[in-house]
């Protein structure tokens, strides 16, 4: 029994050393105040919005008050076929999603010169289960959006810990 118990101990103290952390989970340096999202449509602004709650950081309401800034542009949301049937009708689809984004702080000073975040993603659509195809695509879309929220934060931590060195 104890030593179970110190095996556990043990991977438990090794998995927390290695910078493991629960899906999801944004780490970002403890002098982020609130952070502002400029631009971006509506899904991504929600995306971003839950993801700073679970983080428990503030959104700003305006840049002004922000203590970063992230501006989005150039947004864009493809959906095309990649292979027909032989009755015209598509079997495979791929999704595309993509910005720039540039981080800001609260004088305006780029922190983070544009970067691109392009998320790519296929599904094959079967013709017998439309109803469930649909909605697989919004399941692939929903974490597309993650991912894109992932990547601006990852980049928002190596450009304040840069910065802060």
């Amino acid at each position: 029994m104890l030593i179970k118990k110190s095996v556990i101990l043990a991977l438990a103290l090794l998995s927390s050393a290695c910078g493991y952390h629960l899906r999801g989970a944004l780490q970002l340096p403890s002098g982020i105040k609130d952070v502002y999202l400029q631009g971006g449509s509506a899904q991504l602004q929600q995306h971003f919005d839950s993801a700073m709650k679970i983080a428990s950081i503030g959104i700003a309401s305006s840049p002004e008050k922000a203590g970063i800034i992230v501006r989005i542009s150039g947004e864009n949301d493809q959906r095309r076929a990649l292979s027909l049937n032989s009755g015209g009708a598509a079997n495979d689809f791929e999704l595309e999603y993509g910005f720039n984004y540039e981080l800001l702080d609260s004088n305006n000073k780029v922190l983070m010169p544009r970067q691109p975040v392009e998320i790519k993603r296929e599904y094959y659509n079967d013709q017998l289960a439309v109803l469930a195809k649909g909605n697989e695509e919004a399941l692939i879309r929903n974490e597309m959006y993650q991912q894109a929220v992932r990547s601006i934060m990852n980049g928002a931590r190596f450009a304040l810990e840069t910065s802060s060195k």
